[in-house]
């Protein structure tokens, strides 16, 4: 087919953003420092390799994902604890935010709610900013690994994917069928995943995560939290993922119990202001 004689033309109009940020409540990072500094390590859990583990952080408290033993990857869950319809909405996300998140970003809920779920607070690995191939950390474009692209694509049954963990997770820790759970997994949050799009293709890469052990997101719960964490079949997913041949290392949940009195003045956010009368 051939080009149209504008299609330089076209090609040169400028972008627009879709969803100008500035307008965001901005989380008050100096205030959630300083709660930090005073706040008590409550629990831990390690999420074993190719596996995944449920965690609560109430709203208020923190919760940090290290990296432990190795460089590996970490698939991120995000429910509200009284009510799971209330998810983790990467899509929104990624359009109010960007591809990639990073230190006073955050974790926003699907509709109707659509509400602050998690502030990133601290980011060990801010520094790696974009590189050369477009590559960034902690990415909300892949939706996690899962069996059904992986029989599509080669026909396997791989159970140890970071969907059918995430599954199996959530059963387990609500005491429901892999049925009734499956339909509250959703797109993720990929913790120290280094992802981004080809220039020529568009399409979605992975390359080696910088990661490394002692490494470690942090978030300020903004609503009581239900959490799930996959660690990726996919280990640094500097080569493949959904498979038993990658080098896998757990990784560790933490929370930390804020002092009330520090968070003075600090409430939960509320759901979305719209009145829901669409039009009628």
């Amino acid at each position: 087919m051939h080009e149209p004689p504008d299609a330089t033309a076209r090609r040169a109009t400028q972008p627009v953003i879709c969803y100008p940020n500035h307008t965001l409540p901005l989380p008050d990072l100096a205030l959630y420092s300083a709660a930090r500094e005073r706040a008590v390590k409550i629990e831990e859990i390690t999420v074993p390799p190719r596996e995944a583990a449920c965690f609560n952080a109430q709203a208020g408290q923190f919760f940090r994902i290290t990296s432990v033993e190795g460089p590996q990857v970490g698939d991120l869950n995000l429910w509200n604890a009284q009510d799971l319809s209330e998810r983790f909405y990467s899509g929104k996300t990624r359009a109010l935010h960007g591809t990639h998140l990073t230190r006073g970003e955050r974790m926003w809920s699907s509709f109707p709610h659509l509400r602050p779920m998690a502030t990133i607070t601290h980011d060990t690995l801010e520094w790696y900013g974009m590189d050369a191939y477009g590559g960034s950390v902690h990415d909300v474009i892949g939706t996690r690994c899962d069996p059904y692209t992986g029989n599509l694509l080669a026909g396997t049954h791989y159970h140890h994917c970071c969907h059918s963990n995430l599954t199996r997770a959530l059963a387990d820790t609500l005491d429901l069928s892999l049925d009734a759970a499956e339909p509250h997994v959703h797109d993720v949050l990929n913790v120290f995943m280094c992802t981004g799009f080809t220039r020529d293709t568009g399409q979605y890469f992975m390359k080696a995560s910088p990661v490394r052990p002692g490494d470690y997101l942090e978030f300020f719960a903004e609503i009581d939290l239900l959490g799930a964490l996959s660690a990726c079949p996919g280990g640094d997913c500097s080569a493949e993922h959904s498979s038993d041949t990658a080098a896998c290392h757990p990784l560790l949940v933490e929370i930390f119990a804020s002092d009330p009195a520090d968070l003075r003045g600090w409430q939960s956010p509320a759901p979305n202001g719209y009145d829901r009368s669409h039009g009628r």
